[in-house]
């Protein structure tokens, strides 16, 4: 897909990935509807990168639904929609329901939302596009967050099933997955941060993945290296993230202790 003159939706833009990504399609000649929970802050983004801004909580259906709606009324048909809002919380099992319900909300249903009341007219267009942002984690793991960890795989294999039930029929699909990038969801994540990329490497990979229209897109070489050792031992490979994951702990112990005021 080239992006000049076509419709684009992105969640989650007033930080991070979705704020560099709707930079970069207006950029490219998109017109870009950008939306975020955030109101004011979403709206002062996208005025500056020159979007139109629709505030939307994607942790409800009625407000995807709305968002959609709200584009189909003024900007027509949605070429592409970018499902990628986000968030992090959460430890072990001992985090709260709530807070499971939250982040399944989030990371993993606001894409069935948005799927269910795209699909139905992208269908009988006979085309469209949807890019789902999951993460690394969705093919390896996270070492801080069970319930991330959880719905990214659980994003990661949405995707995987919209793509093989409706390629044949027009719609495509690709899936994000980034390990580290520099924007606030790794602020907490010192490991993360020792190999992150700017969203600037993040843009160009989704830019390429787009116009070849490709299924999978990461950003670091060492994703599919990793994945690919899980694939071939199942054992080792948990021993070795056994392993990084201690080391992942010093690390943000250091830099709790660091932090703290003497």
């Amino acid at each position: 897909m080239e992006l000049k003159g076509k419709t684009v939706v992105v969640t989650g833009s007033a930080s991070g990935i979705g704020k560099a990504l709707t930079e970069r399609f207006v950029k490219e000649g998109a017109r870009v509807i950008a939306s975020d929970r955030s109101a004011e802050a979403g709206q002062h983004e996208a005025e500056a990168a020159g979007a139109r801004f629709v505030a939307v909580d994607v942790s409800h259906e009625k407000d995807i639904q709305r968002l959609i709606e709200d584009v189909w009324a003024n900007e027509g048909e949605i070429d592409l929609f970018c499902s990628n809002a986000g968030i992090a919380i959460g430890a072990g099992p001992e985090s709260p329901d709530s807070q499971w319900r939250l982040i399944e909300n989030v990371n993993v249903m606001s894409h069935v939302w948005a799927a269910r009341h795209l699909l139905p007219r992208m269908l009988e267009r006979g085309e469209g596009y949807l890019l789902n942002t999951a993460s690394a984690a969705g093919l390896l793991t996270e070492l801080h967050s069970a319930p991330y960890a959880v719905t990214k795989h659980a994003a990661l294999a949405f995707a995987e099933w919209l793509a093989i039930t409706y390629g044949d029929r027009g719609i495509k699909v690709s899936c994000l997955c980034p390990e580290g990038v520099w924007t606030p969801m790794i602020q907490n994540a010192p490991l993360l941060q020792q190999t992150a990329v700017t969203t600037d490497v993040l843009v160009e990979a989704v830019l390429e993945a787009l116009r070849e229209e490709k299924f999978l897109i990461t950003t670091h070489a060492s994703t599919l290296q990793s994945f690919q050792v899980k694939a071939e031992n199942y054992d080792n490979w948990i021993g070795k993230m056994r392993r990084l994951r201690g080391k992942a702990m010093a690390l943000l112990q250091n830099a709790s202790v660091g932090s703290k005021p003497e």
